[in-house]
């Protein structure tokens, strides 16, 4: 007999098994060992409850982990719950999103972003729009 699973199906299905052995951090990882990482993965909960996995870019600002996204569905899914889970290669982490709105600091982040990312960056601004969100990683 043939059981069909949807891809949300198999990423929770996956996520209870791995949990049963090794538990998210509840602590962040430290910044700064991280911050040459070029992508993490962010998994977030859609309105129905299960899972979006995405790559993203990660950037560290004194001491600090940044996110950003334009209009995606994974950033709307963190402006209604802030939770999500981090992994960075084999770690995962627990933690929550804080929007950041400080003009100023805003700047700083997307600096950073900048010169990490390089030109890629720059062309994809065109698509993330005007004011991106920009997000700090906290402990939960």
């Amino acid at each position: 007999m043939r059981i069909a699973l949807s891809r949300a199906s198999v990423v929770l299905l996956a996520c209870l098994a791995g949990s049963a052995f090794a538990q998210p951090a509840t602590e962040p990882p430290d910044w700064s060992e991280v911050a040459s990482v070029e992508t993490v993965e962010v998994v977030t909960s859609d309105e129905d409850g299960s899972p979006r996995e995405t790559t993203v870019w990660l950037a560290a600002l004194d001491g600090e982990g940044y996110v950003r996204t334009g209009s995606t569905r994974w950033g709307g899914n963190l402006e209604r719950d802030p939770q999500l889970l981090l992994r960075i290669g084999d770690r995962e982490y627990a933690l929550r999103a804080l929007m950041i709105e400080d003009d100023a600091l805003r700047e700083r982040v997307a600096a950073v972003f900048r010169e990490k990312y390089g030109f890629t960056d720059t062309a994809l601004a065109l698509f993330r729009g005007s004011r991106p969100k920009i997000m700090r990683l906290l402990p939960r």
